[in-house]
């Protein structure tokens, strides 16, 4: 099984911008905590980054060609505005699970929609990077049906 992990915009800043919300682990780390994760549940999962709208919407289309079996994906601000990375999104039929460090909910009133959620098989929010390893255990529930 082979999962993609998309990150979005200052995703790669982490541990540097504001740490209250996102914490002070740094990208390097996230990483490391996937490949971990993925290792222990005899996964692959290959990570992406992208501060660029146009990068991301590629590497979704390009996966779509590939054995990716699901998308984990953080648009970060994209979330709330991006159709064309919602558009991307809703061309797969596999699973896909949106994650977010902090809870947009609880956020500024623009963060509080999402129009990438609508295509996704579930939103995970609110755990810090804990998420994106709730994700991983979720996505292969999805694929597998267990």
């Amino acid at each position: 099984m082979k999962i993609l992990v998309i990150n979005g915009p200052n995703l790669n800043f982490l541990g540097i911008r504001e740490k209250n919300i996102y914490g002070s682990r740094d990208y390097a780390a996230l990483v490391e905590m996937i490949e971990q994760k993925a290792k222990e549940m005899g996964i692959e999962a290959e990570t992406f980054q992208s501060n660029s709208e146009g990068a991301i919407i590629d590497r979704i289309q390009r996966a779509y060609f590939e054995d990716i079996d699901g998308i984990i994906i953080n648009p970060a601000a994209y979330t709330h505005y991006s159709y064309a990375i919602r558009d991307a999104l809703a061309i797969h039929s596999i699973p896909k699970i949106e994650v977010h460090i902090s809870n947009i909910h609880e956020r500024e009133e623009f963060r509080r929609i999402s129009v990438t959620a609508p295509v996704c098989n579930k939103q995970i929010m609110g755990h810090g990077l804990e998420g994106y390893l709730m994700a991983m255990e979720e996505m292969v529930k999805l694929c597998t049906g267990k």
